[in-house]
């Protein structure tokens, strides 16, 4: 496999900026990690993959993730995190005042949660087994092990089911109309169609669950040991769940958790690569890219770059994104926590808003510090995760 690694940031800026289809997903993406991607929009090039991100992008349009109320994504968010600090709360209760907690697995299980009733309805418990055997898939990928994943079940179910309005209902309508658009450069038969189904379900899932549920642990983890973000963070938190009420519009004032999260992103960035293929002949600056050569954007060495972030681009200091991502690093392109370009993650919106909700809920009805036994050592597991867990001690604030 040749492979072409960029790490010099006016190249990176190139590549971000690069309009054409021309850059797509390497093959192996597809090939190597099928089980877990198949032929999804995070994996697919060309016209499938431009055809399912128009299918799929307006679900996670803005207006789509703050929709409140009992039934909305924000909704379901805000419903699903304040059943898990409950438990919390009877563990910190019968624990004395203070609990130790596995943020990590924690965090796995409410994403999981969130994911899986915002994305599937009425069909989120049979969901929400699936994620112990997407867990499974990724250790075992590494092994060249694979095991299956039940998604073809769920969807034959909702084939026949009534219409619902959640994603997967989104996804079996468009799929429907495939073949009938004479707008769409290929031809789907019914097995093609329960594919891209099937192969979407398990990107939204696999991106949906495991790179929140980092961020949130990751995020957790730094507050823990700088308490005084950790109360700043708390102080704004409960400014805006007054009488334990939480809004879409009280989140988007929080400039210190949005400071936080996206230093975060910065540190500890869910992807360890951000890959392209050229599907074509291309020229990056003064590089000739012949067509088949994989691109690597080694994400981590961008955003702990001294020469674009400064002598403390190792260090935790949220303060940098005051002014947003333009006035904080010298080659903003450079900070590519969702990916970049056309092919910027779709879910972006949905992680964010996410990332808010569960994050301001905690601060406002905990304290936490870092447990004395925490080992810290980041592993690459297809995202960036804590090889022996994050735990920390929990009381109320």
């Amino acid at each position: 496999m040749q492979m072409l690694c960029v790490t010099d940031p006016n190249v990176v800026k190139d590549i971000v900026q690069y309009s054409s289809v021309d850059l797509g997903k390497p093959s192996y993406l597809s090939k190597d990690r099928g089980p877990l991607l198949g032929q999804g929009v995070i994996s697919s090039s060309g016209s499938f993959w431009s055809y399912q991100r128009k299918l799929i992008s307006p679900e996670f349009f803005p207006e789509k993730v703050k929709l409140e109320g009992l039934s909305g994504v924000f909704g379901l968010m805000v419903d699903a995190t304040t059943t898990m600090l409950s438990s919390w709360e009877d563990r910190v209760s019968k624990s004395g005042g203070t609990a130790e907690i596995a943020i990590d697995e924690d965090m796995k299980s409410l994403s999981a949660d969130i994911i899986s009733k915002t994305a599937f309805g009425s069909s989120y418990s049979k969901g929400k087994d699936i994620f112990s055997k997407l867990r499974k898939l990724q250790k075992l990928m590494s092994k060249n092990l694979y095991v299956g994943i039940p998604f073809s079940r769920v969807v034959k179910e909702r084939m026949g089911a009534e219409r619902e309005t959640d994603f997967l209902q989104k996804i079996l309508e468009g799929a429907r109309k495939c073949g009938e658009q004479n707008d769409v450069p290929f031809k789907m038969d019914d097995k093609s169609h329960e594919k891209l189904i099937v192969d979407n379900c398990k990107n939204i899932y696999f991106a949906g669950q495991e790179t929140t549920a980092a961020t949130a642990a990751w995020s957790l983890m730094l507050l823990a040991v700088h308490p005084d973000w950790q109360t700043r963070a708390r102080a704004e938190a409960l400014e805006a769940c007054r009488d334990e009420i939480i809004t879409a519009d009280s989140l988007r004032h929080m400039k210190v958790l949005t400071m936080i999260i996206q230093e975060t992103l910065r540190l500890y960035p869910p992807a360890v690569f951000s890959v392209r293929t050229a599907l074509q002949d291309a020229s990056l600056k003064d590089i000739r890219v012949p067509k088949g050569l994989d691109i690597q954007v080694p994400i981590a060495m961008l955003h702990q770059n001294p020469d674009l972030w400064g002598a403390d681009a190792k260090e935790f200091h949220p303060e940098r994104f005051a002014n947003g991502i333009a006035a904080a690093c010298k080659v903003p392109q450079a900070y590519i926590p969702f990916g970049y370009g056309a092919r910027v993650c779709l879910g972006q919106n949905f992680a964010m808003m996410e990332l808010k909700v569960i994050l301001s809920l905690i601060l406002s009805k905990f304290s936490f510090s870092i447990s004395p036994g925490y080992q810290h050592s980041p592993a690459f597991r297809l995202v960036i995760d804590p090889e022996h867990g994050i735990k920390l001690l929990l009381s109320r604030a």
